[in-house]
């Protein structure tokens, strides 16, 4: 691999504020991030939002305030949000940004200079939630399945199309040559069927509007909302002005988008980017949703959690660990609020907080803090421990390379069980008692062991929990609050990698119990 990464989320559509649900977007692509950086690679990561929807420029025609008005409030209310919650963006782009107009301008001169855009007139059902004409078929009983409380708008509209139809057959040979492009399977299957029906063209401009970036050659017209937002991605990698930062960092490793927008991510971007001769990305990766009771989680549906709320109960590394390990992001899946209770409960506050706890407090109790040298000729419950430790090491980087968090997060909490089981069978209490001061000294060392271990598997989820795992055990992490710097995780994960043994500091409970009454 390069010793370098870029991923981006899809940027967001505006609002007041974000819902937790978007906020799982940000979190799994931060830990994503943040996992690449203990690999050592110089990662860069991009993340913000997208201001020119029709619907930005509606709500601040209602108010009497112009656009600007509306959104800067907005995105500074995003930016501190997404900041509280640990996402350790590199940039926190706005498509209202010079550089990206910019950006989006060169795109639609590339295109027009391939010959692929045309003046046409459209007319169809437009979903301003999804900013998207829909068709007849992608409508269910007349209305936008993903927005169903807002009337789909009939336009008609003399715009200028991009050529779409022009790459189809380009298209079919990306995905017949590099199928996973666009991750997981079953929503590049969607993709696929798209594409089986034959790619139309679509519209780049809009009319009749003063918000947006003016269209090359029209300025009557406005970039199209997907056009424009699409290209962020090349803004924040330099284009067009930067050539040595669009040496480094294009093409993107990775894009994180919902499974809504698949279609523009892996039929319009790539068409659009061969239009302007400039390289793909390597993946589009597509998660789930957040569902309540099986229906989409939407500020329309008025069944949003406020994620701010919800780190008042759980902290912010319990929020991001329990819906990352609640909602497979490869896949939709039902949250509630007493499940992420119980997860949170079973897994942070008895597995993995009783584990280090009472590693710690015994390490202090028997030996006054200090722990020897895990030793390599062990008993044989020792080498089990040892060997769960190696499998549970590769199952989770298995899983992060496949972005399938929930299952990284699975392997250390059953690696966190294992150790669990390992003090119940070796019991050190009773062996203290019986005066056994050296098989206390190993068993409370391979248990601690396994808690440095896990201290470092959990940071790109839980960074602040997990420094505070390794400061206890005396064993400050090498690397920065947002994971880089460190000799990487290969030599982090090695089994005895501290050689002389841990001393250890006070117990202090890293992830306190939430209370069943709090659950409301």
């Amino acid at each position: 691999m390069n010793d370098r990464y870029y991923l981006t989320t899809a940027i967001f559509y505006p609002s007041e504020r974000p819902a937790l649900h978007s906020m799982f977007e940000a979190i799994g692509a931060d830990a994503i991030a943040r996992y690449h950086r203990l690999l050592g690679h110089d990662t860069r990561f991009l993340t913000g939002l997208d201001e020119h929807s029709a619907n930005v420029e509606r709500d601040a025609r209602e108010r009497g305030i112009d656009p600007r008005q509306l959104i800067d409030p907005w995105a500074a209310t995003w930016k501190a949000t997404f900041e509280r919650f640990g996402i350790s963006a590199d940039r926190f782009i706005r498509t209202t940004d010079s550089d990206h107009a910019d950006a989006a301008i060169e795109m639609v001169r590339r295109a027009q200079a391939s010959g692929d855009v045309y003046e046409g007139t459209y007319s169809g059902w437009y979903c301003t939630g999804c900013n998207e004409f829909k068709t007849d078929q992608q409508l269910v009983n007349g209305r936008c399945p993903d927005h169903p409380t807002l009337d789909p708008q009939w336009l008609e509209e003399h715009n200028y199309f991009f050529r779409l139809s022009a790459y189809q057959e380009r298209l079919e040979r990306l995905y017949a040559d590099n199928p996973s492009f666009c991750e997981p399977e079953h929503f590049r299957n969607e993709v696929l069927g798209w594409l089986r029906e034959g790619l139309r063209d679509f519209s780049i401009s809009r009319s009749g509007t003063t918000w947006g970036i003016p269209f090359p050659g029209d300025e009557k017209h406005r970039i199209y909302v997907w056009f424009d937002a699409l290209t962020n991605y090349l803004t924040g990698a330099g284009f067009p002005n930067d050539r040595a930062e669009m040496d480094r960092w294009w093409p993107a490793d990775l894009h994180v988008i919902g499974k809504n927008i698949t279609r523009f991510h892996c039929l319009y971007w790539p068409a659009m980017l061969m239009s302007a001769d400039l390289p793909l990305p390597r993946q589009v990766f597509a998660h789930g949703f957040m569902l309540d009771r099986g229906e989409k989680m939407s500020k329309t549906a008025g069944n949003t959690e406020d994620p701010n709320a919800v780190a008042d109960r759980f902290g912010i590394d319990g929020v991001r660990y329990v819906v990352l390990r609640e909602v497979p992001f490869d896949r939709d899946a039902d949250v509630t609020y007493d499940g992420l209770v119980r997860r949170y409960n079973a897994d942070l506050a008895n597995d993995l907080g009783n584990l280090v706890n009472r590693t710690v407090s015994m390490s202090r109790r028997y030996l006054e803090g200090s722990l020897p040298a895990v030793r390599d000729a062990t008993k044989p419950a020792d080498d089990e421990v040892r060997s769960a430790t190696a499998r549970a090491v590769e199952t989770y980087h298995a899983a992060m390379r496949l972005h399938h968090l929930d299952e990284a997060l699975a392997a250390i909490m059953d690696l966190a069980g294992t150790a669990n089981g390992y003090a119940e069978g070796q019991a050190p209490w009773s062996l203290n008692k019986a005066g056994d001061v050296e098989r206390v000294g190993q068993v409370l060392a391979v248990m601690g062991e396994v808690c440095r271990i896990l201290g470092h598997l959990l940071a790109p989820v839980a960074p602040s929990g997990s420094r505070t795992i390794l400061e206890q055990l005396g064993v400050p992490p090498p690397y920065d609050e947002r994971g880089a710097g460190g000799p990487g995780l290969a030599d982090l994960l090695a089994w005895g990698s501290p050689g002389a043994g841990l001393v250890t500091g006070a117990p202090i409970p890293i992830f306190p119990r939430i209370e069943a009454e709090a659950a409301v």
